[in-house]
């Protein structure tokens, strides 16, 4: 396991793809757990945005962009520590779990906001 996880240290090249990944599994997750959702058990309508629907995937929101902003901070930590490509590999990396954590963020505030199975 050691092995492992200093072959994939966030200087590796590998995580300028992963954060944009969980971000689009994330994505087809919420999205398509919702429509099945809704075409087996719908809320009722009156309920509005309060429903245990909703709050299902809004935890899973949080708990997905809390992991990718650990993620960022965690990269950019590791940044610091080191020179050149390393660095650099890092530093991007950082940026694109920000910017995944930042669209978590974003694609899921109509979650608590807007009543399910419209």
């Amino acid at each position: 396991m050691a092995m492992v996880l200093t072959r994939l240290h966030f200087t590796h090249p590998i995580h300028l793809i992963i954060g944009l990944t969980l971000w689009s599994l994330w994505f087809v997750a919420v999205y398509s757990g919702l429509s099945v959702a809704c075409a087996v058990v719908p809320p009722p309508p009156e309920a509005g945005a309060l429903t245990g629907l909703n709050a299902v995937l809004g935890g899973v929101s949080f708990i997905t962009a809390v992991g990718l902003a650990a993620l960022a901070w965690g990269s950019c930590q590791v940044a610091k520590q080191h020179q050149g490509r390393q660095r650099f590999h890092a530093t991007v990396s950082a940026w694109l779990y920000l910017f995944s954590a930042f669209g978590v963020v974003f694609a899921g505030m109509p979650i608590i906001s807007v009543p399910p199975c419209l």
